[in-house]
């Protein structure tokens, strides 16, 4: 009996010292999918879609995350969750000390199989324990989120008695670099607070308006972002606009939308959140936002546009599209026209600096301090900017999110250079539903017409692209297809020389990799 007793102890005591080391391992390995969690904005069922999509890594014994574009950020909520992650981790650590201490009094060799067992499923299985703890910590969240945003929207209505104009800009793409566009053509006449980076959820948004907006600004551009029907909705009732902006509206986030209508109604409930009276903008060249345009009645409608002039309120025309911007005739419906030039590229920023010069009209700039703002409209890093690195190789860099809208205007711009080899560097579209491969197909044959080399990022991903590529006749010798970004970036050494552009077309986000 005094024997068993004494296993018994020292059994126990082991399980102890390595059910700490078990837990200790357990947690740092849940932090690769909490990053992706994060990613996936806390909500249960993409992080769920993206395990599906992922099973082969996330699933793995041991995972080498890529290179992070997105780094995992330990927010408030980040260590909300963590801590009741890490409860979690506590109770199922005891759990299995407990039952393998207890079959120890019975089978002390049992007890091992079982301890190493438990021990084993737990740490293999942290990708659902932080499901679960995401579950349990969601009602304290809603109600955290509900504070910041009550607090927020009460601020926002104080501010707009004072005077202040909110700017709503929504769209499937050309939001961020809108708001930034528009936030530099404004600065001269207004004082202007806009929200940093892509900062479009409500929580982003209370954050900024908490935090950062004050009486003395004029002028509050807020770019509203949704992934699913009602949250513009929902942004909207917290900003309280008085100017809407609709930039454009294309297939993106398809998997999540299924159809365009989807995204058109999403995108209009920025509009239907407008007073009587207040200014709806919508750019007029974009097929799926003309409709909505149209069908505006009880707001006063801004077009813009370079296309069916006579129809719009504020255009381009005469656009010439050079190596380093861009020059044009702006023109305004009731106050004439002016020469601009930008140092942005691409027909598509023209389009973004339209939205921004018809903020300025409404506010009742006139055209010349217009133009003069958007001489000063510097590019939006990843988004169609000049890179030179001092080697004499030309990069472009448009690795924010790609659509093919904005992949046409960058092979556009490439085509402009006229000296050099032209080499394209992407893993192609995502994002896109049922369309991806149809619509990565056309980049191939697009790609085909303008490129001397393409380097494809991911080999399964690509595929559409390579047949593409092949169906346009392109020559194969001169495809490269690269396991990863940085074998891609590796293969340019072998082809490049001064005087040579490079474009780098879309970086996939972090929650895709093929592994």
């Amino acid at each position: 009996m005094l024997q068993v007793s004494v296993s018994f102890y020292v059994m126990t005591a082991v399980y102890i010292v390595l059910g700490v080391a078990v837990y200790r391992a357990s947690n740092q390995r849940a932090k690769y999918p909490l990053h992706m969690l994060q990613l996936e904005g806390y909500s249960e069922e993409e992080y769920k879609n993206w395990i599906r999509e992922n099973g082969d890594r996330i699933k793995a014994w041991r995972y080498a995350p890529t290179s992070e574009k997105t780094p995992l950020v330990m927010t408030d909520r980040a260590k909300r969750l963590f801590a009741v992650h890490r409860d979690i981790n506590s109770a199922c650590i005891a759990l299995a000390v407990v039952v393998s201490a207890i079959v120890c009094i019975v089978h002390p060799v049992a007890s091992v199989v079982v301890f190493v067992v438990l021990c084993l499923l737990i740490y293999y299985f942290q990708y659902a324990v932080l499901i679960r703890a995401n579950r349990i910590n969601y009602p304290r969240e809603m109600e955290i989120n509900r504070g910041f945003f009550v607090e927020a929207q009460e601020k926002v209505r104080e501010l707009k008695k004072r005077g202040l104009n909110v700017v709503g800009i929504t769209g499937s793409f050309g939001k961020t670099s809108t708001k930034f566009i528009t936030s530099t053509v404004l600065e001269k006449a207004f004082r202007v607070q806009n929200t940093p980076s892509s900062y479009n959820t409500p929580m982003g948004l209370s954050k900024v308006i908490n935090n950062d907006l004050d009486e003395d600004d004029e002028i509050f551009l807020a770019e509203l972002g949704a992934k699913e029907p009602g949250e513009i909705e929902e942004v909207a009732e917290l900003v309280q606009p008085s100017i809407g902006i609709i930039t454009a509206i294309g297939p993106t986030h398809m998997h999540l939308f299924k159809t365009i209508e989807n995204i058109q109604k999403t995108k209009y409930e920025l509009i239907e959140a407008l007073d009587k009276g207040d200014v709806a903008i919508f750019n007029y060249d974009n097929d799926y936002v003309k409709p909505l345009a149209d069908k505006t009645v009880d707001q006063r409608v801004i077009r813009y546009g370079m296309e069916n002039i006579e129809r719009l309120d504020v255009y381009a025309k005469d656009v010439a599209v050079h190596e380093r911007g861009s020059s044009f005739t702006l023109g305004f419906k009731d106050k004439g026209e002016v020469c601009a030039e930008t140092k942005l590229l691409g027909k598509h920023n023209i389009s973004n600096l339209l939205a921004a010069a018809s903020v300025g009209y409404v506010l009742g700039m006139d055209p010349e301090a217009i133009s003069r703002g958007i001489s000063k409209v510097e590019p939006v890093e990843h988004r169609l900017n000049i890179v030179d690195g001092g080697t004499g190789v030309i990069v472009i860099d448009d690795a924010f999110n790609s659509n093919p809208v904005g992949a046409r205007a960058a092979l556009d711009v490439l085509s402009a250079f006229k000296s050099g080899k032209k080499i394209i560097v992407t893993p192609g579209m995502v994002e896109l539903g049922a369309m991806e491969e149809e619509e990565n197909y056309k980049l191939g044959g697009e790609i085909a017409k303008v490129v001397d080399y393409a380097i494809l990022v991911g080999k399964k991903r690509t595929e559409p692209i390579q047949r593409g590529l092949k169906d346009a006749g392109f020559d194969e010798e001169k495809t490269i297809v690269a396991a990863n970004l940085d074998e891609a970036t590796a293969s340019l050494g072998s082809i490049t020389a001064p005087g040579d552009i490079v474009l780098f077309e879309n970086d996939l986000p972090d929650t895709y990799d093929e592994g």
